[in-house]
């Protein structure tokens, strides 16, 4: 791959059996603050808000891909890759891979308490 992916995704989605408890897992493991929204049709909870540029997504109430057999979500952690994939089993999930580099950045793959496949994401320095 020889060009920077432009946002393809517009927003995801990732279907939970325990709203607050995926709350935790994805604020302990990225450090972020997510917020509850109870105004559409189904409760949701968003890792940002609509004024925040880029992608985004949020949680909700469904039922999980059986593990190993979804689509995997890649989220962009703060601080070093090390540091987040520390996180993830004091969180509830699991680190299924090893550091995977590529050439603008590096992840991992990880299950959410859920089995959700999500890949944690440190971007190269420029």
């Amino acid at each position: 791959m020889t060009e920077k992916p432009n946002n393809t995704c517009v927003w995801f989605e990732i279907a939970c059996s325990d709203l607050e408890a995926s709350q935790k897992f994805y604020e302990q493991t990225l450090g972020i603050t997510m917020h509850r929204n109870d105004d559409g049709p189904n409760p949701m909870i968003a890792f940002s808000s609509m004024d925040d540029p880029g992608v985004s997504g949020h949680l909700y109430p469904g039922k999980p891909a059986a593990s190993g057999t979804g689509n995997s979500i890649h989220l962009a952690v703060k601080g070093k890759l090390e540091d987040a994939m520390a996180r993830v089993p004091n969180a509830g999930g699991t680190v299924v891979s090893d550091i995977i580099p590529i050439p603008f950045g590096r992840f991992v793959y990880c299950e959410d308490p859920d089995g959700n496949s999500i890949g944690l994401f440190e971007a190269a320095e420029s």
